[in-house]
């Protein structure tokens, strides 16, 4: 009879160990994949990471009207947290992002629905979401100070309402005014509302409708259990763009405003342009720290893994 192995024998004949070759191929590899990762790691640490350290290093400086003085005070926080105006802007600016959100949703949903289940032919969606993107061919500004014409007192909207006899006199607040600021917001943002919707609702399987309506789902149930459920990645990654577009813009609240409310990134504006940098840093770090709450809120909810 042949003797029995011991367990160390078994062991060895069992789990051979691989040889040093395959070893030194597999480190190889991995070496290799980081040396592919380290050019973007690099363009991402020195364009993005760097200048987000420097302005929290200089968040901490002191300053006065001649110049900055690197230090490491904590002024710059205490002086923005603790002013009620502080708050009342972020409230404000909180407000028009929470009004901002709701329109451009309701808008890009319905015109992303309409684009991939009205519009039968893939070349008439490709023409009409291109048609959608027109606009974007001009900037920002120029795009927002267009509604100063249609909106004035003496302006294309008010005009034709007094002609048409609706109004005996202008309508003083189309024009400087919270309503002028979030018109002009969600025209600014509802595409990038559009897109990631459409693209979302373009994947899903037309055969989960079908199947949804022969098991006698009507129109509205089958848009609020299988469609909605099924495109909440694409509204989180729209809601995502909108949300921190709206949190950092400045301009638009300036112009269409005319100066009567504020936002928190024209408080920085302000701030920068009477040289108060540090302050300016301060705030811009806290924004910051807002914005970054609120997408992990919205990551929270939604997982848009499945769309990436």
């Amino acid at each position: 009879m042949t003797p029995a192995m011991t367990d160390d024998e078994t062991q060895g004949m069992a789990y051979p160990k691989p040889p040093i070759t395959a070893r030194i191929g597999k480190v190889a590899s991995r070496i290799a994949s980081y040396l592919q990762a380290v050019p973007l790691a690099l363009i991402l640490g020195f364009f993005f990471l760097l200048p987000i350290l420097m302005i929290a290093v200089v968040s901490f400086w002191d300053y006065d009207f001649a110049g900055l003085y690197p230090d490491f005070l904590t002024m710059n926080y205490t002086d923005t947290l603790g002013s009620w105006v502080t708050w009342k802007t972020y409230l404000n600016t909180l407000k028009y992002t929470a009004l901002v959100w709701g329109l451009t949703l309701l808008i890009g949903f319905w015109v992303a629905y309409f684009l991939a289940f009205h519009i039968r032919t893939t070349t008439m969606q490709m023409v009409l979401f291109l048609v959608c993107t027109v606009p974007f061919l001009t900037s920002n500004i120029i795009r927002m100070i267009s509604w100063i014409p249609v909106l004035g007192r003496n302006g294309l909207v008010n005009t034709t309402l007094i002609e048409m006899g609706i109004i005996p006199s202008p309508i003083e607040w189309l024009l400087y005014s919270d309503f002028a600021v979030v018109l002009a917001m969600v025209h600014l943002n509802t595409l990038f509302m559009v897109t990631p919707i459409f693209n979302t609702l373009m994947r899903i399987d037309r055969s989960l409708i079908e199947a949804a309506r022969d098991a006698g789902a009507n129109g509205w149930q089958i848009l609020w259990n299988v469609i909605i459920p099924l495109a909440k990645p694409g509204i989180a990654i729209g809601s995502i763009f909108v949300v921190t577009l709206v949190m950092a813009d400045f301009s638009t609240v300036q112009v269409m405003s005319g100066g009567q409310s504020a936002s928190v990134a024209l408080m920085m504006k302000n701030q920068m342009s009477l040289l108060q940098y540090p302050a300016a840093a301060a705030n811009a770090v806290v924004l910051l720290i807002v914005v970054l709450l609120m997408v992990a809120a919205i990551l929270r909810v939604v997982d848009i893994r499945k769309e990436l």
